[in-house]
């Protein structure tokens, strides 16, 4: 690799900034973020590039050509094999080029740019009966041009073939900054071309010579199995017309840069009928996947025992077992289409009736609707998660060997043997992967900081492949090849069609600038390698004990950087809604945890921790706290900004907003206990601009309304609460009820309405509103003050909690606090006995509707939306919530799937984070509430939330307690 000297890179930014209109980020950190993708693999780049158009990727290409720099176009990076970093400009096609240029559903066909993602080009085709088929299992981030660059497929590739089937046509830019259009040219066509000086004539010209030189290895190779991702595709060119488009794909860019593409769709099946088929061995499952096939399965999947074992004792998969039957040691999944629903069931159940006559499995199931199918294909898609999360300390599951492919008639014997090797070497793995097409995926744990262990995965490497060759098959049939498979394409193709691909690429790259090092002229596989350059993490003294991940490095680097938080809004799902707004790596998940990896890995990682850099790249983290439920390795992002916040505190001071808002209960109290005039004095606009000018306080964002009849005054008054029927004062035992900071303030009448609630079903209250939770402090990373907060708090309810006495409250944000951030601020079993006994009073209420002590009458008839607090999915649970909405009398309650509404306590109210905050409650939030039939009740856990509806809508959102309370008092 020939290493770029800096003056000459920085040169180049300076160029690239003047000539492009896209963004240029050449610093420090951008590149760090860039140098990994979801591969084993670490290469940083020279810098990156944001194209705004085609135009943004040819200028770049023509630059870097002149100055001697590689390429390296990028989509979600969520390459395996490495195909995604290099010593190269990186043009990220993601934030900017990722339109649906049109969609023509009569002639079945969609124009895309290369970082529009598979999904969001799905929804859009799915009202015509359309999809794009091949269906990898990650592509709610998978970008078109990624795709297409990879050749990709998924689980459907047996009826519907790879991404090279359903590419008709793309807009490139070639090696020289010129651009092309490829696709299938025609006799009169490929002779204009070819007639044309340039690069691109040249390649007309010149290409189809290749071709004829070894169209005699090409057809003894012709038996080869065919569902491929490695290599040029010479085979297609020797076969058929001199498709271009086609040849181009798989060539993980190091040929062109694609700018537009045109993909065929295909009709979705009207009806699909799932059979899971239940085995005690994997053997025993693939042996009973020939069958599936001749009875017409479209797609057939397998999980194996290791996967199954981990689901089980997974806290978001453990559910999906409730469709099974006993304990199976392995799965298969397979689909049946069909134009009528009978039709797809007829030839189900002919499956059926053909295992149990042949004796394959103890056990069958027919999932016919959605709602069978969602779960079942969520178990199918979970192994990769799964597996990521699944090893020791050390280790982590590592994608080398991770989709070689033999035909299916081979797999059990093929499979067998693959064990046998990696037993040999004392690893161990899970198998899952597409049986109908022979497709294997197996990532084995391993620790690469450690040299034998890099020799034992080259040897594995080895064996793999020449076991796959055995059988007829091939080393990478969805992955593509990146550095971990190239070097072996050589003794894959054999010497002469390798040197013809090495033709091809000179053809196409006479200065070898496209994505070097990939396909072919590769470096070895264990070049590169991410963990052997990993410096041990220096001693860091935390607020938060993250021992238990290994130190906060370790809590940060648990990110596999497969990209699962780069999903669009339009996925669903709350992580992460600042990537959601700005589309920009830095602000996901991923990003941040490899800043904090970088950070962290410092000589002085406390230094590093307030670099201005670093906090730009965190500012945005909502602390929303779904990546701790949504991501695999579950990376608690909202706790590791709170440390680093904290860290920067130390070096650089506290700002007066931080401590402002970190001091919310002082400020709440006094609001009201001066209400009325406190709330008067914050409305006008003169002080509002103060506001927005000296402290940061947007002025456009409506401030809290203080209650002078705060729950605490009403609580030293309160009338005595009337017991429900036949219930005796008391009589249930005790709780504590957690006055949090906010409604007791605010809305007191939330808090009073659940002390009502509960002493009516027999209840006997003590009221806890001495101390804050620490919340606030904790969001803003005033740690050592938190500290003391949540010591006070676990003090004054370690003795009720003790005795098993529930604690429970209104604001999911405090009682997630109590379970979640105390346990690691607190060396301290008590904190541990608080946090299990707290829960949120919903939870208290549903068991006295369950057992009709609480009885609401009345008969609204009303929809109710429910939007819950983004701690409260991630921590607590939103299952207690819906059910005491559904108790309702003729209430139909929608849990929302709307996101973050992107008020996130201050963060709302910051000047800085305004906009962007109103951004991601439009996405979904706002959108969800003011299409609402007139008369529906929008109920919302959190203050926040309500907060940011009745800002973003008008529409007034109440919590859920509210809703019981009248239905049961009137």
């Amino acid at each position: 690799m020939v290493h770029v000297a800096p003056a000459r890179t920085d040169h180049l930014a300076d160029v690239l900034r003047r000539r492009l209109d896209g963004n240029v980020r050449f610093d420090d950190y951008t590149r760090h973020l860039y140098s990994t993708d979801a591969s084993m693999y670490q290469v940083r780049p020279l810098g990156v590039v944001f194209p705004r158009h085609a135009g943004d990727v040819a200028t770049a290409v023509e630059l870097c050509r002149d100055a001697g720099v590689a390429v390296l176009p990028r989509g979600a990076g969520t390459s395996h094999c490495g195909q995604t970093v290099g010593e190269a400009v990186v043009l990220d096609t993601s934030k900017h080029l990722n339109e649906l240029v049109e969609l023509d559903a009569d002639a079945l066909r969609a124009r895309v740019r290369p970082g529009l993602v598979q999904d969001e080009l799905n929804r859009a085709a799915a009202p015509h009966g359309l999809f794009f088929a091949p269906d990898t299992s990650t592509s709610n981030r998978a970008t078109l041009g990624g795709m297409i660059g990879n050749n990709s497929c998924g689980s459907r590739s047996a009826r519907y073939g790879m991404t090279i089937d359903h590419v008709e046509q793309l807009d490139v830019v070639l090696a020289d900054g010129s651009t092309a259009t490829l696709r299938e040219l025609g006799p009169d066509e490929r002779a204009a071309r070819s007639a044309v000086d340039g690069l691109e004539g040249r390649i007309v010209r010149e290409l189809p010579g290749i071709v004829d030189s070894v169209r005699g290895p090409l057809a003894v190779q012709q038996d080869t199995f065919w569902r491929r991702a490695g290599g040029y595709r010479l085979d297609r060119l020797a076969d058929g017309p001199l498709d271009l488009a086609k040849f181009a794909v798989g060539s993980e860019g190091t040929l062109v840069t694609v700018t537009e593409a045109v993909v065929r769709l295909t009709p979705k099946p009207a009806s699909v009928v799932m059979v899971v088929g239940h085995f005690d061995s994997t053997t025993a499952a693939i042996a009973a996947t020939d069958t599936a096939m001749h009875r017409g399965a479209a797609a057939i999947e397998m999980v194996d025992a290791f996967i199954l074992d981990l689901a089980r004792r997974s806290p978001q998969h453990r559910h999906l077992f409730g469709a099974l039957e006993g304990e199976p040691k392995a799965l298969l999944f397979a689909e049946f289409y069909g134009d009528t629903p009978e039709q797809a069931r007829h030839d189900a159940e002919e499956l059926v009736s053909a295992w149990r006559a042949e004796r394959h499995g103890y056990a069958t199931k027919l999932a016919t609707e959605e709602a069978e199918l969602a779960p079942l294909r969520a178990l199918r898609k979970a192994g990769l998660g799964l597996l990521m999360a699944a090893g020791k300390p050390g280790e982590r599951s590592i994608a080398f060997v991770e989709d070689t492919a033999v035909p299916p008639e081979h797999l059990a014997e093929y499979t067998s043997r693959f064990a046998g090797i990696l037993d040999r070497h004392g690893l161990r793995a899970g198998f899952y992967g597409h049986a109908s097409a022979g497709c294997l995926h197996v990532r084995p744990f391993m620790d690469l900081s450690r040299p034998d262990q890099v020799r034992t995965m080259r040897q594995v490497a080895e064996e793999v492949c020449a076991l796959a060759l055995e059988y007829g098959g091939v080393n990478s049939s969805e992955h593509g090849d990146g550095y971990a498979r190239s070097e072996f394409n050589r003794t894959i193709f054999g010497e002469e069609v390798y040197e013809a691909m090495r033709r091809v690429k000179r053809l196409f790259d006479p200065d070898g600038i496209m994505n070097p090092g990939k396909i072919v002229d590769a470096p070895p596989m264990t070049d590169n390698l991410r963990e052997p350059t990993l410096p041990v993490a220096p001693a860091l003294r935390t607020h938060f004990d993250f021992g238990h991940r290994g130190g906060m490095r370790g809590e940060a680097d648990r990110c596999m950087r497969i990209g699962a938080c780069r999903k669009p809004e339009t996925s669903g799902g709350v992580m992460c809604p600042s990537f959601m707004a700005t589309r920009a790596e830095e602000h996901s998940t991923r990003g941040r945890a490899n800043a904090l990896v970088k950070a962290l890995s410092a000589p002085d990682p406390q230094h590093e921790l307030g670099d201005e850099r670093l906090t730009e790249v965190l500012d945005l983290c909502l602390e929303c706290k779904a990546c701790k439920h949504e991501c695999p390795m579950s990376v608690d992002m909202a706790t590791l900004k709170s440390e680093a916040l904290a860290h920067r505190h130390e070096r650089h001071g506290v700002d007066l907003r931080s401590r402002l808002f970190g001091a919310t209960r002082l400020l709440y109290r006094l609001g009201a206990l001066t209400a009325p005039l406190s709330t008067a004095l914050t409305r006008p606009a003169p002080v509002r601009r103060a506001a927005h000018r000296l402290l940061g306080i947007h002025r456009r964002r409506p401030l809290p309304e203080f209650r002078r009849d705060h729950l605490l005054r009403w609580w030293r008054r309160r009338p005595a609460v009337p017991v429900a029927d036949g219930i005796a004062p008391g009589s249930r035992g005790e709780v504590v009820f957690l006055a949090d900071s906010f409604t007791s303030h605010t809305e007191p009448e939330i808090a009073r309405a659940a002390i009502r609630l509960l002493e009516h079903a027999g209840w006997r209250v003590r009221l806890e509103s001495s101390v804050c939770c620490a919340r606030p402090q904790i969001s803003k990373g005033l740690l050592p003050a938190a500290k003391k907060q949540a010591a006070r708090l676990v003090r004054a309810l370690a003795p009720e909690a003790e005795r098993g006495v529930p604690i429970v409250g209104c604001e999911p944000s405090c009682i997630s606090t109590l379970r979640d951030e105390h346990q690691q601020l607190l060396p301290d079993s008590r904190a541990a006995l608080v946090g299990g006994q707290a829960r949120l009073v919903e939870g208290l209420l549903v068991e006295a509707l369950e057992d009709g002590t609480l009885r609401p009458t009345g008969d609204p008839g009303a929809e109710v939306l429910l939007h819950p607090h983004c701690h409260q999915k991630a921590v607590l649970g939103t299952s207690a919530t819906a059910r005491l909405l559904r108790h309702l009398p003729g209430a139909r309650v929608t849990e929302l799937d709307a996101g973050c509404c992107g008020m996130a306590g201050s963060f709302g109210f910051e000047a800085e984070h305004y906009e962007l905050s109103m951004r991601i409650g439009g996405q979904r939030l706002f959108p969800a509430v003011q299409g609402a039939a007139p008369g529906t009740r929008v109920a919302a856990t959190g203050v926040s939330c309500r907060q940011q509806i009745g800002h973003g809508t008008g529409t007034e959102a109440v919590h859920p307690v509210l809703l019981l309370h009248d239905a049961v008092f009137g």
